[in-house]
Formats: C-alpha cells, sequence, structure tokens
C-alpha cells in the first residue's frame, strides 16, 4: 500500500501550509505548532537535564562577520541580504557567529568550561525554486543547534556525552540509526595539523565507544570534521539528520579566549551540535515515519470527546473543559450528527482517544474509550483516563 507523503497528509490533518507569497517558508498551522511545542518542550527538558544554557541570537547582522567567519567565501550564493542605514547585512544561514558573540562578550575562566549555549536558531538559506518541497526541503528553518565551548582535555568526554544525548533522542521517537565520519574537505579554513587532530579526536570517541561508523572522505564543513547520523525510519528510509562538528578554527577567527590555571590566556575548541538537524525537516520525517498516527503525547489532538446524543452535550462539555484543565489537547466533536459518522472522521484524523460520552457514561461518571486502531473499548474512570494521558509522555 502506497503511503501519503508528509505533504499530503499535513494537509489532511491540518499541520501546516505553503503559500507562493513566501515560497520555501512554510506556515505553521494550529495543529503543526502544536506538535512543534511538544518537541521543543522535550528539547528544553533534555538540555536542561544536560547542562546547556538557552540563548537567543539576531536574526540579520552586518556583512562583515560572516567574512570574518568565513559563510560569505564558502555559502554567501545561499544567503539574503539586506541594506540597512547604508550598510550591508545579512539574515544568518547559521547560528555559529551569534553563539560565539555571547562567549566572547566577558573574559572566561578555565572553571567555566564546559560552557554548552543551545539555541533553536532561525535561519535562512537560499534553496531552488525546483528544490522546495513543503517541510522537507524548505529556505527558512529552525535549527536545534548547540556551541560547546571546551578545553582540549574536555574534548573526547564532551563528544561522548553528545553521542548519548543524540541516542536518547532518537530512541524517544522510535529511530535507529548509522554514523557516517566526514573528513577534510578540498576547501577548508586552518592548518592541516589541527585538522589531523581534530579528525583524530573523532574517530577515538567512535572507537572507544564501539560505535560502527562509515567513513564520508572529504566532505566535511569547511571548519571541521563532522559525525553525521543518518535515522532510519519506519519505512526504511534514511535521513541525515543530527550532526557533530569539531572547530579548531572559528576560537582562532574571533580570538576566543578564557583565562587558564596558568593565568595565561588560552583558545577554546568550538563543539557545534544539532539533534532534529531543523525542526521543520524533522517534523516533515515524523508525519512520514508514523503515516500522521503520532503518539498520544505528540499528536496535535490527543482526545476526540464525541456525545451521543444532544441531551448529553452538558456532560461531554464538562469532560472536554476537565481534559483542557489538566493540559490535554482534546477537541470536542458536538455536532448532531450519528456516532459513526464522528467516529469515522477522528479514525481518518488518527486521533489516538475518543471518548463517547452517552446515557451510561453520564449516568455512572465513567468513560468509554476507543483507541485509534481497536475496535474493543474500554470503561476507565475519569482520574484513570487523565492519568493514562498524562503518564504517554513521561518516558524516564
Amino acid at each position: 500500500m502506497q503511503k501519503d507523503n508528509h505533504q499530503k497528509l499535513g494537509s489532511l490533518l491540518e499541520l501546516f501550509m505553503t503559500d507562493e507569497e513566501a515560497p520555501g517558508m512554510p506556515f505553521y498551522l494550529p495543529k503543526g505548532m502544536a506538535i512543534r511545542n511538544e518537541l521543543e518542550r522535550f528539547w528544553r527538558e533534555e538540555h536542561e537535564i544536560s547542562g546547556y544554557e538557552e540563548i537567543k541570537t539576531p536574526l540579520l547582522m552586518k556583512q562583515q562577520i560572516w567574512e570574518r567567519s568565513g559563510h560569505w567565501q564558502h555559502y554567501h550564493e545561499n544567503m539574503y541580504f539586506a541594506e540597512v542605514d547604508e550598510q550591508r547585512y545579512a539574515l544568518k544561514p547559521m547560528n555559529c557567529p551569534g553563539a560565539i558573540k555571547i562567549f566572547n562578550h566577558k573574559l572566561r575562566s578555565y572553571k567555566e568550561l564546559p560552557i554548552r549555549f543551545a539555541e533553536l536558531g532561525l535561519v535562512h538559506r537560499h534553496e531552488r525554486s525546483g528544490s522546495l518541497n513543503g517541510l522537507l526541503r524548505v529556505r527558512s528553518f529552525t535549527q536545534d543547534d548547540a556551541h560547546l565551548f571546551v578545553r582540549e582535555d574536555q574534548i573526547e568526554d564532551e563528544i561522548r556525552k553528545v553521542l548519548k544525548m543524540i541516542d536518547i533522542f532518537y530512541k524517544r521517537f522510535g529511530f535507529d540509526y548509522k554514523i557516517e565520519l566526514s573528513t577534510r574537505p578540498d576547501e577548508y579554513m586552518g592548518s592541516l595539523e589541527s585538522w589531523n587532530d581534530a579528525e583524530t579526536a573523532l574517530k577515538n570517541v567512535l572507537h572507544q565507544n564501539d560505535v560502527p561508523f562509515a567513513l564520508n572522505e572529504g566532505d566535511g564543513a569547511f571548519y571541521g570534521p563532522k559525525i553525521d547520523f543518518h535515522i532510519l525510519d519506519n519505512h526504511g528510509r534514511s535521513w541525515q539528520c543530527g550532526t557533530v562538528q569539531l572547530d579548531f578554527q572559528m576560537g582562532e577567527v574571533f580570538n576566543c579566549q578564557y583565562m587558564g590555571n596558568d593565568q595565561k590566556m588560552h583558545r577554546p575548541i568550538i563543539i557545534h551540535r544539532a539533534i532534529y538537524g531543523s525542526l521543520e525537516r524533522f517534523l516533515g520525517i515524523l508525519v512520514e515515519h508514523y503515516d500522521g498516527a503520532f503518539p498520544s503525547w505528540l499528536a496535535p489532538v490527543q482526545v476526540k470527546v464525541l456525545n451521543v446524543a444532544d441531551a448529553h452535550l452538558p456532560y461531554a462539555k464538562y469532560i472536554y473543559d476537565l481534559l483542557k484543565k489538566n493540559g490535554i489537547r482534546a477537541e470536542f466533536d458536538n455536532r448532531s450528527e450519528k456516532m459513526g459518522l464522528k467516529i469515522r472522521e477522528a479514525s481518518l484524523l488518527k486521533v489516538p482517544y475518543m471518548l463517547i460520552i452517552g446515557d451510561q457514561e453520564q449516568s455512572s461518571g465513567k468513560l468509554t474509550i476507543r483507541m485509534r486502531g481497536e475496535q474493543k473499548q474500554d470503561l476507565l474512570e475519569i482520574d484513570q483516563f487523565i492519568k493514562l494521558v498524562k503518564n504517554a509522555g513521561n518516558w524516564r
């Protein structure tokens, strides 16, 4: 059976839309935003546990910072520009320079390192119009970026922690994954020695942790080698999402420094890291991975409340309000339609739980629950059901 693609499902489930007035720049509809919020909530919780601090950097910065970072030389054809007060500015295609600016805004001590900055940063990159594809290939997207400023003796331990964190994320969504190590490209910044050191550090971590990987010669970023993560969805397709890049160059370019325990200034190493890759693309992948049938913790509508007849409207409304007060994403189908039609439509929208409210439920104070994909119906106390739905998101 041919599965629906993410654009078709995105339209059916009212997750997102595109418009010719903003090609490659998706519009999130309320239900799509509900999923995005859950992705961000999970992201923030895990980063707080792992010792990251969240930052936010400007969308628009002067062209000179991109010249300094090397993006102008290596990436300017994919960038958007504007003129403000007779000066050239660029919409950021990456978040790195902003994070570096925050590191540099005060004197740092070796005792502070590692410093882990995380950012859900909106970036813009010019893609050819013919390559645009819903959420999977866009011009405006949010990277779940992180920049770790570390001492040389901390490199391997920090990368090991990043690998563990990425594994936690992908297991949460049921993804298996494969790893590639990408080495020095033909055009690169910095010395051959620093590149060799960076590549050796990445190989050491992978070997010491018995992580199998493929070698992708010459496909590193212009400022450092990288480990790329290719997740495998339920249809056996591979998607490149996460990346860990080891950078000996940007600290030099931006004169990043910290005071060592020898009272001398030292240069930090920067680890660039993303897990989702981009929220837009990851959401598009999830739509196809789950065929629109999201797990209940992630579903845009977790519960559909269905009243059998108009006489049951007040009680059904009471149940609906109770669910909303408990933070459950619920909808109330109060139309005067046959129950078969209501159930069929909720099934097409892949809602995890349907609550049938009729005479029995109204008199007993219990709920009849129909779960997605099942014909049988269960009877539960209201408190039991609320706990069931809320605990779906508690996985640790």
